[in-house]
């Protein structure tokens, strides 16, 4: 494509009535703006400006071509307004990946609210537990529960830890009983969520600081944590949920706390985002009510409680 730069160079000469005048309000050289200009004329064959010591006058020619160099010079001001809009309102399109977990207790608060404050913004929420890559997928935020967010490319704000513990049904203590230590649970019926990294293993930690990691196989394996819930109840295995997941069922005795002497890692809630300058407003808005918000919405529903 065509440098258009020389044109607006040759119109800003116009403009100031002067190479000097033009040099000095776009702070470059005088001699190079004259060559800049003088290159424009060298590529259209054509001379545009007399030049003598007095002052510049323009050609019949050059007359014309000043006619669709301001046209230039508006449309890229025009651009540049638009912009300006875009970076000073709220709008467009936001790409949001959270857990379904954390979907349904604490966006189902805050989403429709955001989206009548600002309703020239798109939410596209993709709901997922498995990992996303933000950047391939084109992901503006991400909520992960992770201990620890190790991607440099990333910005990662801690929002709130989310305890988690194993639970079952009190007629599986009775069947297998109470178990003092992880090593006691080799025989029970186990429930999990998908793990990426292909090894089913929960981790723990003694009040003396003793640690143990239990390898077990899963009978029922998914990404829906109300469906093992469901199965737990249903006193068919032994499940690591985040505590408020089970905080109703735990408070009418449906599932009961195991091994509550030893602790299991804690999640932390994270909102992580590309590394990059120039977010869009409708973005920076979301991050800043999200991470405003989400501390009440998840005391609301009980993430953050240990017991």
């Amino acid at each position: 494509m065509q440098d258009l730069t020389n044109y607006a160079l040759f119109a800003h000469v116009v403009a100031f009535e002067g190479f000097s005048a033009a040099a000095r309000e776009l702070n470059i050289p005088k001699s190079t703006l004259s060559r800049r200009v003088s290159d424009l004329e060298k590529e259209l064959g054509v001379r545009l400006l007399n030049r003598s010591t007095r002052k510049l006058s323009l050609t019949d020619v050059g007359r014309e071509v000043l006619v669709h160099c301001q046209t230039l010079i508006d449309a890229a001001q025009a651009a540049e307004h638009v912009t300006q809009r875009v970076r000073e309102k709220p709008r467009g399109r936001v790409r949001l990946s959270s857990p379904y977990a954390i979907s349904q207790g604490l966006l189902v608060q805050i989403l429709p609210d955001f989206m009548a404050m600002y309703p020239d913004v798109t939410i596209d929420l993709v709901t997922t537990n498995q990992p996303v890559n933000l950047i391939e997928q084109h992901i503006d935020i991400a909520l992960r529960v992770r201990d620890v967010i190790e991607d440099s490319s990333l910005i990662a704000r801690r929002i709130l830890p989310s305890p988690q513990g194993l639970f079952a049904h009190p007629a599986l203590l009775q069947q297998f009983g109470e178990p003092s230590h992880p090593k006691d649970l080799l025989q029970w019926p186990a429930l999990s969520l998908h793990q990426s990294s292909g090894r089913y293993q929960w981790s723990f930690t003694s009040a003396t600081h003793e640690t143990h990691v239990l390898s077990y196989q899963a009978r029922l394996i998914t990404d829906d944590m109300n469906m093992l819930k469901a199965a737990a109840v249903a006193r068919q295995g032994v499940v690591a949920l985040p505590n408020y997941i089970c905080r109703d069922e735990w408070v009418r005795g449906d599932l009961v706390r195991v091994l509550k002497d030893w602790q299991m890692p804690v999640g932390i809630l994270h909102l992580v985002y590309p590394h990059r300058r120039g977010l869009l407003p409708a973005v920076r808005k979301l991050i800043d009510v999200l991470v405003e918000r989400m501390p009440d919405a998840a005391g609301a529903v009980g993430i953050g409680a240990s017991e």
